[in-house]
């Protein structure tokens, strides 16, 4: 035989999208740094850090296209094509999801209230979690090829989603109390202020649901 199963691999999208989703989490770590500048009005760190933010989504979005590309091609793969599009798509958003947060954050700048600015960074932090534990399950997806989806390392990844299932729900909590302590000081703020910021903490949740749809379809390979 001309082709060993390594060199299959090699010529597949599994490392590609593991290498994509990688990006992604990268790109939402940086969310962190650059809320926690805002907050201490450092507009120049806040900048910086949002220029490698484009930097890391265009690098995203390049091996997004180049996956796609493979994508099209007669290769071997064990599951549905549409199945793996829809999960690195998913992936792509929330890359997309951090460029758009720190651009529109950056050119208003406008800081978050000083009253909800503690449980604002708190919950970028546990967005930012959800997208860690997707990338620790999505890295294990060489393994599941080559498993078939089955045995040990399919219980292994399905044990890691129901942790980001257990992420996710926490966060539905934390956006509504978070929406809450907004509404409770509605008064004090400009109107532009509250819409935007309402805006903003719904954008930032868009990360964690992004994440959860990775998983799900991960789930939906293992399944």
């Amino acid at each position: 035989m001309t082709n060993s199963i390594v060199d299959i691999f090699a010529a597949s999208p599994v490392m590609p999208i593991e290498e994509h989703m990688g990006l992604a989490k990268d790109c939402a770590e940086q969310l962190q740094k650059f809320f926690e500048a805002v907050s201490r009005f450092e507009w120049d760190d806040a900048e910086k850090i949002r220029d490698e933010i484009v930097r890391l989504e265009e690098q995203a979005d390049s091996l997004k296209q180049d996956i796609r590309k493979r994508l099209t091609r007669r290769s071997f793969m064990p599951v549905a094509r549409q199945d793996l599009i829809g999960m690195l798509l998913s992936q792509d958003e929330i890359a997309n999801v951090a460029r758009e947060v720190s651009s529109l954050v950056l050119v208003r700048k406008m800081p978050i209230p000083d009253a909800i600015q503690e449980d604002f960074l708190q919950f970028v932090e546990v967005n930012i979690s959800a997208v860690k534990q997707t990338q620790t399950s999505v890295k294990e997806l060489d393994e599941l090829f080559a498993s078939n989806f089955r045995g040990a390392e399919a219980k292994l990844v399905d044990a890691m989603l129901d942790k980001l299932d257990s992420i996710e729900t926490g966060i539905e909590g934390r956006l509504f109390d978070l929406q809450s302590k907004l509404h409770a000081i509605e008064d004090s703020l400009d109107p532009v202020s509250i819409v935007f910021t309402y805006q903003l903490i719904a954008r930032i949740a868009d990360i964690a649901y992004s994440a959860d749809r990775v998983g799900q379809r991960l789930e939906l390979l293992i399944s």
